[in-house]
């Protein structure tokens, strides 16, 4: 299998394995489709990992697979490729992306679908996908855009450089430089601790921002309030704050 899903005390690892770069083709862009989807369904997975092994994120699509397709072709199997990564986005569970070596292309715009991104400080990331006479095409010139805003996008998309893991955490790319050695360890750190939250909260946590930043802000309050007060049918919360008021702050236990 080119990309695997494997379960660790409530932490899913989404691991890409394609040598020697991951690149993107098309069984592998079906199979991350396939293993969100199985993400979220699974209750035993309440935190995911983006993971492309020691050496490599991903970098990118693939090329020569591409260059085979026309025009009418390509008209198909966007829509495909755009679900694949959206299905990620969509994994209603905390996701983070560990990031070593290249992450350019389809790789780069991966990475963008978690909701936190650790990069080795060997890292590199960018959208080089001008430079074959295209834009990114899995989501990056709208995620990317959100994420550091309008003119740093444009920037990357229009000249298709890399960036090095250093300006990619002072621009906002990515959330979080660490030793490459420690890029999964730290990932796994942070996924786990999550895993131990209160699911349903996350879960609204996440689809408010999201949602919200894809509408007006009354509408995006709107979200926010009806997630809010449903909340409070929640067993969670009941734990929460019984917890709080008898133990105090930070010691809940949820299931």
């Amino acid at each position: 299998m080119t990309v695997t899903l494997e379960v660790s005390d409530n932490v899913g690892t989404i691991r890409l394995d394609r040598p020697p770069m991951n690149a993107l083709d098309v069984a592998t862009q079906d199979r991350l489709r396939e293993l969100a989807e199985e993400a979220t369904r699974r209750d035993d997975v309440r935190a995911v990992i983006l993971y492309g092994g020691e050496k490599v994120f991903a970098a990118g699509a693939d090329i020569k697979e591409m260059q085979a397709m026309d025009h009418t072709a390509m008209i198909v199997r966007s829509k495909a490729l755009q679900d694949s990564f959206t299905a990620v986005a969509r994994i209603p569970k905390p996701v983070v992306a560990a990031v070593t070596g290249y992450a350019l292309g389809g790789g780069c715009e991966l990475a963008l679908c978690a909701d936190f991104r650790i990069a080795a400080d060997n890292a590199k990331l960018g959208q080089p996908e001008i430079m074959l006479g295209l834009i990114p095409g899995a989501g990056g010139t709208q995620r990317l855009a959100r994420l550091v805003g309008p003119s740093r996008a444009k920037d990357l998309i229009f000249t298709g450089r890399h960036v090095k893991a250093e300006e990619a955490l002072r621009i906002g790319l990515v959330d979080r430089v660490v030793p490459a050695a420690e890029v999964y360890e730290q990932a796994h750190a942070w996924a786990a601790r999550l895993a131990q939250g209160p699911a349903l909260a996350l879960r609204a946590a996440k689809e408010s921002v999201d949602a919200g930043l894809e509408t007006d802000i009354d509408t995006g309050l709107t979200i926010e309030r009806n997630w809010f007060a449903g909340l409070f049918a929640t067993e969670d919360r009941e734990r929460g704050m019984r917890s709080f008021v008898e133990e105090g702050p930070g010691k809940a236990k949820f299931l």
